[in-house]
């Protein structure tokens, strides 16, 4: 299957962008974590992102961001449902990877999650950007106000190249200067500090949203172009 002809359809079925990674550059996923783990005949990793509404992050109250959050999960699941239904119909064994929860693997003490392979390393190995200093993944034309899905496929198809054309300003620390729980160095993200203020629970045990200042703050949460 041709790589045009899948993007077509990711953006027919509602992703901003769709990248293709092969196989191969997994292999220094973590064991358990390389998407042959999740689907032994994977041999390549559809990948599409779509940008949230950039501005719900600066309401005052957290439940239209949280809300708007969730509803971008659903709308990525949507999105690697009907392309698992366009592989099915082309003969192509696919498995979807959910755009968030459920987890395998979650350390309580830590507070510390993963998914069943790291979606926006994922992103990264498909082309469609970086990972910036807060580990929150960015595309160049869309930001870092991206959600992300992915789809695992049994036939091998052209890989997209990795971008090597963009990367976070020189010198520049806003994200990592923002976060008041100082949980990030730059490379990587305690989870248990991010989480003890980035999410808390209110009535009926409802999970919000609390803080996103790293996000808030980076130079390309929309784009280079706006940021120029």
């Amino acid at each position: 299957m041709k790589s045009a002809l899948i993007k077509e359809y990711a953006l027919k079925f509602g992703a901003h962008r769709c990248g293709i990674a092969s196989i191969e550059r997994f292999e220094d996923a973590p064991e358990g974590f390389n998407p042959k783990d999740v689907f032994r005949d994977c041999s390549s990793v559809v990948v599409f992102i779509k940008q949230m509404p950039t501005d719900v992050i600066f309401a005052e109250n957290p439940i239209p961001y949280t809300h708007t959050a969730y509803k971008m999960y659903e709308e990525m699941d949507r999105i690697g449902m009907d392309l698992c239904r366009f592989f099915q119909e082309n003969n192509v064994k696919a498995a979807l990877i959910p755009a968030d929860v459920p987890y395998l693997y979650w350390d309580q003490d830590n507070m510390h999650g993963k998914g069943i392979i790291s979606l926006k390393h994922s992103a990264v190995l498909a082309g469609l950007g970086i990972m910036g200093k807060s580990t929150i993944f960015i595309n160049k034309d869309l930001g870092n106000m991206v959600y992300i899905g992915a789809v695992l496929i049994d036939e091998a198809v052209e890989p997209d190249p990795l971008v090597e054309d963009f990367k976070c300003p020189s010198g520049c620390n806003k994200c990592i200067e923002a976060c008041t729980q100082h949980a990030m160095d730059g490379i990587t993200v305690n989870q248990k500090l991010c989480r003890e203020k980035s999410f808390f629970k209110a009535g009926r045990g409802w999970d919000l949203y609390n803080c996103s200042e790293c996000r808030k703050v980076c130079t390309y949460r929309t784009g280079i172009k706006k940021a120029q």
